[in-house]
Formats: structure tokens, sequence, C-alpha cells
């Protein structure tokens, strides 16, 4: 009888390189463009529901967020907001596009060790062409035998997912940073998923963590992450 764990996949956004901090940066930029119509914490919340009910229409990423900040403005302001705000605003979204990729500790190190002895697949949320050119620039792409961009990630997305590119869920591990799309539905899909939780979490992102699932796992940082394995895949 064979090694059990044969496929690994890794969430991208704040799991192999930042992400989270960059949407930060420019929430607190947009709540200072409209800060004579309501207070900081007024702006983040009005527009954190405005993201949660566009996600249905834009999905994820920085598009939707781009659009959903240029509908916050509009409701705050009354539909008054100046012209020069909606440019500030969508010149803030093309930076963010262009942003030079940061990649995580451990990162490069783990996915070296782990590449050839494991099929590594790259499963990730978001605009197609932004996380296509993050993967570029990130320099990871020859890692992984296949990437997935997906709309959601849910059980059935893992168990296509695995059944596609390796043996089975039951038979795959998956490592990401977020409880709600990373590891919940993995879990339910039979896959073994490792959290590592990044500092900086989306809102919409939360769960409770599934602490009584027999292949949860929870580590500090990437870099424990060879040691599991060779714990668990025995």
């Amino acid at each position: 009888m064979g090694r059990h764990l044969t496929t690994i996949g890794f969430d991208a956004d704040d799991t192999l390189w930042q992400n989270e901090q960059f949407f930060r940066l420019t929430e607190h930029r947009f709540a200072a463009l409209l800060a004579d119509h309501a207070p900081p914490e007024t702006i983040s919340s009005h527009l954190l529901e405005v993201e949660r009910r566009n996600l249905q229409f834009y999905g994820y990423g920085i598009k939707g967020f781009t659009l959903s900040m240029i509908e916050t403005a509009l409701t705050l302001t009354g539909g008054k907001v100046p012209t020069t705000a909606i440019a500030e605003i969508l010149s803030a979204g093309r930076e963010m596009l262009t942003h030079p990729v940061e990649t995580l500790p451990h990162v490069r190190d783990t996915l070296e060790r782990l590449h050839g002895a494991y099929r590594l697949v790259l499963i990730t949320k978001g605009d197609l062409f932004d996380q296509e050119r993050k993967l570029a620039q990130s320099g990871l792409g020859d890692f992984f035998t296949a990437v997935e961009i997906v709309s959601e990630k849910s059980a059935t997305t893992y168990r296509n997912i695995f059944a596609r590119h390796g043996d089975g869920a039951e038979r795959a591990m998956m490592i990401g940073n977020s409880l709600k799309s990373d590891i919940v539905p993995a879990i339910a899909a039979g896959s073994w998923a490792i959290h590592i939780p990044h500092e900086l979490t989306w809102a919409l992102e939360h769960s409770e963590a599934p602490t009584d699932a027999q292949r949860f796992r929870q580590l500090d940082h990437l870099g424990q992450l060879h040691a599991l394995i060779s714990e668990i895949d025995v």
C-alpha cells in the first residue's frame, strides 16, 4: 500500500503572498476621502455590507472592491460625491492591481521541499487576470502541477479539483489562511486541512475552526508544514 497523501492544495492570497494589507491601506485612504461625510467606522461598516451584497455580482477581488467603494461613496454622499473622488478611487484600484507581489516567509523553501514528492495545486479565488499576474510575478508557478482560479470554494470545489488533479479528496491536503474558504469546506470534502493564520483576515472570511475534525491542524507558519506532513503521511 502506497503513501496516503499524494496531492497538496495551496491557497494564494495571504498564504503564499501578502494581499489583505493592501485592501486595508486602500480602505484607510478611502475613509480619509469621505471624512467630511461619515466617521471611519461608519464608512468601513457600510463598505463591508456593500461588498457582501456585491459578491454575487462581481465576485472576489480588487475590481469588485473598487466598484463597492464607488457605490459606498455615492450612498454616503447622497449621490453628490465629486468626480475627483471617483477618479481617486479608480486610481487606488489600479494601484492595487499593479502592486508588486510580496511572498510570505518560508513559502519558497516549503514549495521546493515538497515539489516532486507531491502534486502541488494552487487553488485560489479572485479576479482571473490579477491572480495570474500575481502568480507570474511571484516566480512560484513552476512548483505547481495545476492552477485553479475559482469563483467560490466549497466542498464540491475541492472534491472536483482533487479528483481532477490527484487521487481524490481523501488523499489530499488543503493549506490556507481562511477558515471559511480553505479549511471548513476542505474538511467537508474529506481532505486534510491545515490552517496557517495571517495577521489580517477579511471579515467575510471569518468562521469557527473545526477543532473536532480529525484532519484539521493549525500551524504558526508555513515553515512547520514539512514536519507535519512527515508526521501524518505514514
